[in-house]
């Protein structure tokens, strides 16, 4: 077996923090990275989710590579498609298509510390080996499905939001949408207007927030195109309003209590404005403190359960029949279709990644708690960075969060090469001391608060922690991942021959 890798690097996924990490790889200089994508096109979550209605729920001057805005967004908040565009032109516009290996899963990944490298055995059994793994697969790719009695013996259609089918026409249908997070609260009132008859099952109520989702015109666009200054402002500003309102409250929750009770405030005004119905209006509000769940922007939801064809249901359910579905006051609606928009499991590694001396990162997660340095980074498994792992989403914009993952990865990694090093990993000191001073400060965040009591938030794990965003601001974040100390990572080169059985593995290149 021979020692080179087929890769440099290997990128797991083609979305857009796929698509990030290529491009800051070829930055500083790196042209021998591969990039594997399950499915047949980039774009990620906007390739997968094509329902009705699905757009961003943050603005999308901050919900673009702040080196590459878009200047021709047709509203404040973009349509899906709009989105999927813009990430085809990204991979046309930096050549990454010819990086880029299509309808390619990854079905194991495991480290090798004789020959410092990532060995990944693709579905179709065939293997890839590279020095450097920068898994970019997602937080939110693997759906929920709820665990209701008799749905697979369900005789209608089933829709699932992520999977949407557009060759079923709901008009005039009685339909079903399970669950009511960000997902519904686009597609409920994208379909209400076809359907003959909307049921929402709703187990826990969600906060929504006014949606400010002007038009664009063509003139404030050209303005964008020509004076780049201008979209940068707006950028600058609706990333401080969304961070402000979305991640300021959640995060310094112990610092600022006052704030999500003011944007719980808001939203509680938008619902007594828009829904006529006192019974109705108490039902959709949230018996849990705002930043507990997350929150979305819409002007639509609240006003579509006006509708004398849009019924809000509270009860449980109990089963779903053949035609319909009961609840546990034993009434049972007749649908023709469901859908599914329960939400995605946070974190799962939608592969397995074996570490040193085959350490599976689920099992370490699952045993001890959620962790990694710096949110991308384990010390057990050299040579990956998780873009992002725990603690590792910062800001209320996805584009924040793949900045960070992506700068940190390249730092490492063009350290590395800086020192000719073939392994690289955080020391467990540095991992500790990072772990201990995040869980000091996720202290202060809503979700340890009595208010969170009965939300049913991803955002808290079976250990009780709340590991899915970095505690504090994205502008902290930022400064803390490009200024990391290097002497919080190990340096190791392999010898100029290969080892021998009983020899030593590697040499320790001195910092």
């Amino acid at each position: 077996m021979s020692g080179q890798p087929d890769h440099e690097v290997v990128i797991v996924g083609a979305g857009f923090a796929g698509m990030g990490a290529a491009i800051k790889l070829r930055e500083i200089g790196i042209e021998d990275f591969l990039v594997v994508e399950r499915r047949e096109d980039v774009g990620g979550t906007w390739r997968d989710n094509t329902y009705p209605g699905v757009g961003v729920d943050i603005p999308s001057f901050t919900y673009s590579y702040h080196f590459d805005q878009n200047p021709n967004w047709s509203r404040a908040f973009a349509p899906g498609a709009e989105l999927m565009r813009y990430a085809t032109g990204i991979a046309d516009k930096y050549r990454l298509r010819d990086r880029l290996r299509f309808n390619t899963s990854v079905e194991i990944a495991e480290y090798d510390d004789t020959y410092h490298r990532w060995t990944l055995t693709l579905d179709d059994g065939t293997t890839l080996t590279a020095r450097f793994l920068i898994s970019c697969h997602g937080v939110l790719v693997t759906p929920v499905r709820p665990n209701i009695p008799g749905l697979e013996n369900f005789r209608g259609k089933v829709l699932r939001s992520a999977a949407w089918d557009h060759s079923y026409d709901y008009t005039g249908k009685r339909v079903a949408v399970i669950g009511t997070g960000a997902s519904a609260l686009q597609i409920v009132p994208a379909i209400a207007e076809q359907t003959a008859q909307l049921d929402v099952y709703q187990r826990t109520a969600i906060w929504v927030m006014p949606k400010i989702n002007p038009p664009i015109p063509r003139a404030l666009q050209w303005i964008f195109a020509t004076v780049p200054l201008a979209q940068r402002t707006v950028r600058l500003v609706t990333t401080a309003l969304s961070d402000g309102t979305v991640i300021l409250g959640a995060v310094y929750h112990r610092q600022l209590p006052f704030l999500p009770k003011v944007i719980a405030a808001v939203c509680r005004m938008q619902l007594r404005i828009q829904v006529r119905d006192a019974a109705i209006r108490r039902k959709l509000t949230p018996a849990y403190g705002f930043g507990c769940k997350r929150p979305s922007f819409s002007n639509t939801y609240l006003r579509a359960f006006n509708r004398d064809d849009v019924e809000l249901v509270t009860d449980p359910i109990a089963r779903v029949t053949d035609d319909g579905i009961t609840t546990e006051s034993g009434q049972t609606r007749k649908v023709d279709a469901v859908v599914l928009a329960t939400g995605f499991k946070v974190f799962d590694v939608p592969y397995t990644i074996r570490g040193i001396d085959g350490l599976d990162l689920e099992q370490l997660w699952a045993d001890d708690r959620k962790q990694a340095y710096q949110g991308s980074t384990l010390p057990q498994f050299p040579n990956l960075f998780l873009v992002p792992g725990p603690y590792g989403v910062s800001g209320a914009s996805w584009f924040g969060t793949i900045d960070l993952g992506v700068t940190h990865a390249a730092k490492v990694i063009g350290e590395a090469h800086r020192r000719h090093a073939t392994r690289v990993a955080p020391t467990h000191e540095a991992h500790q001391r990072f772990l201990a001073e995040t869980l000091r400060k996720v202290g202060n965040e809503v979700f340890n608060s009595p208010s969170c009591s009965g939300s049913n938030s991803y955002y808290t794990d079976e250990h009780g922690d709340a590991p899915f965003l970095r505690p504090s601001l994205g502008l902290f974040s930022w400064f803390s991942v490009r200024n990391f100390d290097r002497a919080d990572y190990s340096f190791t080169s392999l010898p100029a021959r290969r080892p021998q059985p009983g020899t030593q593995r590697s040499a320790e290149v001195q910092a």
